[in-house]
């Protein structure tokens, strides 16, 4: 995973500083699972996927679940996958 370091963001910062508008575009990889063990930091090494409203589907995926289940799988066809692999699944907590 190549993140940008904060040296990098500091400095992109300076330079727009002089701006009058200045606007951010941010594309997290895996948020709402990110967002989830953030809350939840004994779940780090767990593989974990996030539910859409009514646990639906799949909307979020740590990297670790990812071989497991694909992004927008039906939640009642995967259950038993998830059980046997040790995934956690979360409601959409969309307050994040």
């Amino acid at each position: 995973m190549n993140c940008p370091s904060w040296e990098s963001f500091a400095t992109a910062c300076a330079i727009m500083a002089g701006h009058e508008n200045v606007f951010a575009l941010i594309d997290c990889n895996c948020f709402y699972a990110s967002c989830e063990r953030a809350f939840r930091p004994d779940l780090a090494k767990t593989p974990i996927v996030v539910l859409s409203n009514n646990d639906g589907c799949v909307i979020a995926r740590s990297y670790d679940a990812k071989p497991f289940v694909r992004m927008g799988a039906p939640y009642f066809q995967i259950k038993d996958v998830l059980r046997q692999n040790g995934v956690v699944a979360f409601s959409s907590n969309y307050a994040l």
